[in-house]
This record gives structure tokens, sequence and C-alpha cells, in this order.
């Protein structure tokens, strides 16, 4: 799809057999460093589809499919690209209630707009769900820059920078810093990169215009925030003290690491608790109990470096 920019964006469509028009759909937005083919967005949708739910995975800018159809990169904040799928969603299945899902950062996305306009809900949204979304973008970098978690912060510079070199080679005359050092984490690159390219003052500039948190009180669709204790990306006493509305329902588990849910019981041979949730809650149908939980450990490290790749 273009923008109304001029960039271009992919969404990716699977239409089950059995979904008729009028019947549910679900948009699902990656997080960093993912795209349409990062497996939770494989295996939700596959679920999804499954339970006959027609989903549209969205590529970020410059991201997947979309790579090198973008003359802007995408940023934290870029909540109008959300938007606009939505309404080409909607002008495809019209009548359709739609669930939006976003994974980490895709999250942050989601939330922003739902908290900062009702163009969400003018397309059908009527529900969303969001697991380990950043709310507090700052937060969450300064935690990425600690000796722990440097694993995730280097592979996250690493793909931008990469990113940002194969926009420089597909478009010369896109705005670029003529000159700036290799930054060292993903604070500087935001600093040194993503802020003055995408009008910014810096990267607290950019931190605080695009936080989540901010548009949380804001929210009227009925929304659904996952997050995990033990998540090594999103730490999670950014959720503390919120005041939500009552639409907004926090659920914090114990483990789970960085999308690494799972569940100490097999459901059709699956323990991926995460997915399980994410197709209860959009279908409307039975849930896994909180109790089947357990603290993911081992998978949500996986799945966090996974993020990172």
């Amino acid at each position: 799809m273009t923008l109304d920019d001029g960039d271009q964006v992919v969404l990716h469509e699977d239409r089950p057999p059995q979904w008729r028009p009028g019947d549910r759909v679900a948009v699902l937005v990656h997080g960093l460093g993912g795209s349409y083919r990062s497996a939770y967005m494989v295996r939700v949708a596959a679920k999804l589809n499954a339970a006959g739910c027609r989903t549209f995975r969205k590529d970020l800018r410059g991201c997947g499919a979309g790579l090198g159809l973008a003359w802007w990169p995408f940023h934290s904040g870029r909540s109008e690209d959300v938007a606009a799928a939505l309404g080409l969603v909607a002008s495809r299945c019209p009548n359709s209630p739609i669930t939006l899902i976003g994974f980490s950062l895709g999250g942050n996305l989601v939330l922003k707009l739902l908290g900062e306009s009702s163009s969400a809900a003018e397309c059908g949204v009527d529900s969303a769900i969001t697991a380990c979304a950043p709310i507090d973008l700052r937060a969450s970098c300064r935690h990425l820059i600690q000796p722990a978690n440097r694993f995730y912060d280097r592979r996250f510079v690493v793909q931008l920078l990469r990113q940002y070199a194969l926009r420089r080679k597909l478009y010369p005359a896109a705005p670029m810093p003529k000159k700036i050092r290799r930054p060292r984490n993903l604070w500087e690159l935001d600093e040194l990169l993503t802020a003055p390219i995408c009008g910014f003052r810096g990267a607290e500039d950019y931190y605080a215009g695009c936080s989540a948190r901010r548009y949380l009180s804001s929210i009227k669709v009925p929304t659904r925030m996952l997050i995990a204790e033990d998540d090594p990306l999103v730490p999670s006493n950014q959720y503390d003290g919120l005041e939500l509305p009552v639409p907004v329902r926090l659920c914090k588990v114990a483990g789970g690491g960085h999308l690494g849910f799972i569940t100490s019981r097999q459901n059709g041979g699956d323990r991926q608790w995460l997915d399980q949730q994410i197709v209860g809650w959009t279908t409307g149908g039975e849930s896994p109990n909180f109790a089947d939980h357990q603290a993911g450990g081992a998978s949500g490290g996986r799945e966090a470096k996974q993020e990172a790749k």
C-alpha cells in the first residue's frame, strides 16, 4: 500500500476458506528487528486462521517485503502508518470487526494510535492486544544499555545500521547526516540518526513524544496489555502506577521473557501460551487460565534473541 507521503509498506493477507464477509479480522504489527516472517507473527496468524479469522500481517517501513520501498525510515511513533493500514483493511473487509495486535515495539504503536485519535475505532477496531510493549521508550532504551542486555542492544544497532546503509544506497538523496561517528548503542543511534532524520530534537525528544504511556488514559477501545516481570528487553516496572481507563486491562505474569511465554499444559501439542491467549482473546473463545502459565526462562530468551535478529 502507498502512504500519504509516497512511501510504500506491505500487508500480508491470509484468508481462511471458512471466512465470510462480516467475520472477524486481525491486523498484526511486529516489533523492532522483526517482519511478517517473525516466528510469533507466523504462528499467531496461522492459529487465528485456523479459528476462522482473516489476518493481515503488517511490515513496518523498510522491513520484510517492504525493504527498499520507503524513503523515510520507520520509528517508534509512526502510528499513522498503522492507521493507514487499518483504513485499507476496513475497505477490503467492510462491516468486519477488527482486532489490532501489536508485539513489542508494534505494541507501542498500537497503544499510541488507540490513545491519540479515534481513527482505529472508525475503521472498525473493537478490540486490541499488546504483548511486551515498551510503553516508556526511554526506560526501555536505558535498560538495554545495562551489561546483562548488551547482546540485544548490539544486535539491534547492527541491524538498524544495515537498514540505514541500504536506504542510503537506494535513495542517495534521502535525508541522512553527512558524517557521524558509529553509534555504540541504541540510544546513540537514535540520537545521531533516528531523531534528526525524523524531525526530533534528539533521542530524549523522540522518546518523550512517541512513548505510548502518555496516551493510555485516552484509550476507549477494549484493550489487553500483556507483560512479563522477567522481560529482558522491556522492564515491567514501566507499567507500575498506571491509572488505566476502564476498557484497558493489564495482565502481568511473573515469567515469560520477551514474547516467550509458555504453558505447562499442552493444548493440541502446543505449549505456546502467548499464542493461545491471543487467539482466545481475539475470537472470544476459551483462553488459557493464568494459573496454567509457568516462567518462560529459556523460551523467553530465544524469542528475544530472534527479535534482535
